[in-house]
C-alpha cells in the first residue's frame, strides 16, 4: 500500500466489506479499491480484507462475521467547501441522496446555527457520515475527517482524549474548540460541542454528548497505526493499550474505549504482495500474538 498516511480507519463488516467499499468508491473522485486479500485459518472462519481509498484517504475494511457492529460513536465528516468547489452544495445534496438509500438520518439535512447545510446520516452498511457545507472563510480541513463522539461513561472526556492523542502522535496540533454554553441540558456547560486536532498530520474531530445514546466505541470501527519498526510498535502499544483483555493480533483499546491496531508495514507487504503460502504463514503467526512482533512476522513471510 503506497500511502503517506500514518493512521487508517478500519471498518469491520459481517460479510459486506467489498460491497460497501465498492459503493463508497462510487461516491467520490480519487477513489478505488486498491487490494483484496483472503485470510484463511481465522477462528471465526475465512475472511476478506479490502484496502481502498476515498478522495485520496486510505481505508481498510474486513468481512469477519457479526462479532461487532458499526455505530455512530465514530463517524466521518465530509467537508464540502465552496471555496474549493463551486458545486459544493450541489455535490453535498447528491452525496446525501446516495447515502440515504437504505440508510437513516440521525440529523436531517438542513440549516443549523453552525452551517447553512448539514446532515448526519447512517448508511445502509451502518457507517455514519456528517455532511457539512463548510464556511469558505473558515480554516480549511481535508474533505474526510474522522470524528469521535464521547457518550455515556466517557461523556465529558473529549477534550482530555484529544489532548492525550496529541501527546501520543507527532507532529500534532490543536485546531478549533467550541464548548457547550449554559442552558443546553443534558450537556454540561464547558464540555466539548466540537473540537478538531491533527495527529501525525491527519485531522480528527471530537464531540461530547450527554444525550442518551444506545452505543459506545467498539472494535467495529478502529484505527490502524502503520509502523515500520519494532520500536514504533512498542511505543504505540505502550501509549494506547489500556485494557489487557482487548489485546489480540495487534489490536488494543485505549482508556476511552477506542480500538487501535498497532500494525506493521511488513504485515501490509505480506498481505498485498505475498504468495498464498506466505500469506497463510504470516496469518498463522500473527494470530498467536497480542502485540505484533516484526521479527517473527518476517521469518514467517520468508519461510525461515
Amino acid at each position: 500500500m503506497d500511502t503517506p498516511h500514518k493512521i487508517l480507519p478500519h471498518l469491520w463488516f459481517d460479510q459486506q466489506a467489498r460491497e460497501a467499499a465498492s459503493f463508497y468508491c462510487t461516491l467520490f473522485p480519487d477513489s478505488g479499491i486498491t487490494h483484496v486479500t483472503d485470510l484463511h485459518g481465522i477462528p471465526g472462519g475465512d475472511c476478506e480484507v479490502v484496502a481502498f481509498r476515498l478522495s485520496g484517504q486510505p481505508f481498510m475494511a474486513i468481512s469477519a462475521g457479526p462479532a461487532f457492529k458499526i455505530n455512530p460513536s465514530i463517524s466521518f465528516f465530509l467537508n464540502f467547501d465552496p471555496s474549493r468547489d463551486i458545486k459544493a452544495r450541489e455535490n453535498l445534496d447528491a452525496t446525501w441522496e446516495k447515502l440515504s438509500a437504505g440508510g437513516m438520518a440521525l440529523m436531517p439535512l438542513g440549516q443549523y446555527p453552525f452551517s447553512e447545510r448539514f446532515g448526519w446520516i447512517q448508511d445502509k452498511y451502518g457507517v455514519s457520515w456528517q455532511l457539512i457545507l463548510s464556511d469558505p472563510q473558515g480554516k480549511q480541513r481535508p474533505f474526510i475527517v474522522p470524528s469521535f463522539l464521547f457518550t455515556g461513561p466517557v461523556c465529558g472526556k473529549a477534550e482530555e482524549a484529544s489532548e492525550f492523542y496529541c501527546t501520543v502522535f507527532t507532529p500534532s496540533k490543536k485546531g478549533t474548540m467550541v464548548r457547550y454554553p449554559a442552558g443546553m441540558p443534558p450537556d454540561k456547560e464547558g464540555t466539548v460541542m466540537f473540537t478538531d486536532f491533527a495527529l501525525a498530520g491527519q485531522w480528527f474531530a471530537a464531540m461530547d454528548s450527554a444525550h442518551p445514546h444506545p452505543f459506545q466505541f467498539n472494535e467495529a470501527l478502529s484505527f490502524m497505526v502503520r509502523c515500520d519498526t519494532q520500536d514504533e510498535i512498542d511505543y504505540y502499544w505502550e501509549k494506547l493499550s489500556a485494557d489487557p483483555k482487548a489485546e489480540q493480533c495487534g489490536w488494543c483499546k485505549d482508556a476511552y474505549g477506542v480500538s487501535w491496531q498497532i500494525s506493521s508495514t511488513i504485515l501490509e507487504r505480506a498481505m498485498t504482495t505475498g504468495t498464498r503460502p506466505q500469506i497463510d504463514r504470516v496469518t498463522e503467526a500473527f494470530l498467536q500474538m497480542k502485540k505484533i512482533d516484526i521479527a517473527v512476522l518476517t521469518r514467517a513471510f520468508e519461510g525461515s
